[in-house]
């Protein structure tokens, strides 16, 4: 049986709100989606690179730096509401009814600057030594969740679990975020829009200093700060 292909996917719809053009925006350089497509092209895992826009401008700058915009994602997957797994399910199944074997597909997010080569490598080679159906990068959370608090409709403080309130930081269990970079994938499971967040997939572990999600301007210049120090 001959093996089909392993695709990029980059999800980089025009309507950022928080961010106006957040994906096309320069950062330390480049137009923050130049990163991502760099990253994608130089792990040598994947056949295709390709962008999933509405968005002609971002269209454009993402053929600049080498990727394929083979399609405009329709209006219906491009509004706030609009979730990965069916955005990146309509590409593969694009790309399919056009002709392409798609064996794997590996979302990679179009504002994760700090996603490294090396990490698509590794999420790829986890991914088919388990068998898994989606492989992606986790980070640990900075400080125990289990000691969380909330503020209250008064302005004062609760405990999430205050049965933890005494135990000792080091006797919790680690818990684990996504790092919001990439998600491996059989073709299989994004077709099916199997969930991510579930037993099926295996977490590729990511330093907290190379993961920052940018969704505010604050998020903007802590991931300028972080990228620099980091690439002197």
């Amino acid at each position: 049986m001959t093996s089909g292909s392993r695709v990029a996917i980059i999800p980089a719809r025009g309507g950022s709100k928080r961010i106006p053009r957040k994906n096309i925006r320069d950062f330390c350089g480049k137009p923050m989606i130049a990163w991502s497509i760099e990253a994608a092209q130089a792990s040598g895992c994947f056949e295709r690179v390709v962008v999933s826009t509405d968005d002609a401008e971002i269209a454009e700058v993402a053929k600049k730096y080498g990727a394929e915009v083979p399609f405009m994602r329709p209006a219906e997957l491009s509004d706030d509401y609009a979730g990965t797994l069916p955005v990146i399910r309509h590409a593969v199944d694009w790309l399919i009814q056009h002709g392409e074997h798609i064996e794997y597909a590996c979302c990679v997010y179009a504002t994760a600057p700090f996603i490294a080569k090396e990490d698509l490598q590794r999420g790829f080679s986890l991914m088919q030594q388990q068998s898994s159906d989606y492989a992606f990068s986790v980070t640990s959370y900075a400080f125990p969740i289990q000691r969380a608090i909330c503020i209250t409709p008064t302005g004062r403080v609760a405990m999430f679990s205050p049965e933890h309130f005494n135990t000792r930081s080091q006797d919790l269990e680690e818990a684990w975020h996504d790092a919001g970079q990439f998600y491996w994938g059989t073709a299989k499971a994004w077709r099916e829009e199997k969930m991510i967040f579930a037993e099926g997939s295996v977490p590729i572990k990511l330093p907290c200093y190379r993961v920052q999600d940018i969704d505010t301007p604050e998020d903007w210049i802590r991931a300028e700060w972080m990228f620099q120090t980091q690439t002197k």
